[in-house]
């Protein structure tokens, strides 16, 4: 049997509103990578870390905090996402893993640029993209009105940003952080209101890209 040859290893980063498909599909790429013969670390945003677990309780209604103080959680369970020292994402890279991360930077950029200045996240959000910038972000776009739809039959409760009003200026956001950044970050913006394989392939369709 002829060994699996280990390739370069990659970083790929989904984004989209709450609701979009993302775990799933990165689910299915992990998938799909271990196949073609990479190792493979998929990992999330919020963290959950103590810092994660203190952003889902603001999330929750369990605490209150400033929108600002919330996009500076968010960039330090980033770092601590990237710099942990026993499963940090440039450890896993260093080890040879191509990591696959359900939201990243692009997140912070849509969503809390939705309430403060978006430059200011992005420029705090520069010691993380100075770290490591994604080979690959991959925006899966639904309608917001299908999001909610999505987010509605499976809980109970919405939480903090789960609106309607809120996740139509989130995705306007997005579109406006990549026409800012077009130059310096390689995005692919995929339509999400289609069939599950439909999207898939599409999406292994940009990873092979990368990949060559």
């Amino acid at each position: 049997m002829k060994p699996i040859m280990m390739k370069k290893n990659y970083f790929i980063a989904f984004e989209g509103i709450d609701g979009s498909g993302k775990s799933t599909l990165v689910k299915l790429l992990s998938d799909k990578l271990q196949q073609e013969g990479h190792k493979v670390y998929s990992t999330a945003e919020p963290t959950d870390s103590a810092i994660g677990s203190l952003i889902r309780n603001i999330f929750r209604g369990k605490l209150e905090a400033h929108h600002k103080t919330i996009a500076a959680l968010y960039l330090a369970d980033r770092l601590d996402h990237l710099l942990n020292k026993t499963n940090g994402v440039l450890k896993k890279m260093e080890e040879g893993f191509t990591v696959v991360t359900d939201r990243y930077y692009f997140s912070s950029y849509a969503y809390h640029g939705a309430h403060m200045s978006m430059d200011w996240v992005i420029a705090a959000n520069s010691l993380c993209a100075d770290l490591l910038r994604p080979d690959l972000t991959i925006f899966i776009d639904v309608p917001p009105e299908i999001s909610m739809q999505r987010l509605s039959a499976d809980r109970n409760t919405m939480e903090l940003y789960e609106s309607l009003e809120n996740l139509n200026i989130v995705r306007k956001k997005y579109f406006e952080a990549f026409e800012k950044l077009k130059q310096e970050e390689n995005i692919y913006i995929s339509n999400g209101n289609r069939p599950l394989d439909v999207i898939f392939n599409d999406t292994w369709s940009q990873v092979e890209k990368i990949m060559k």
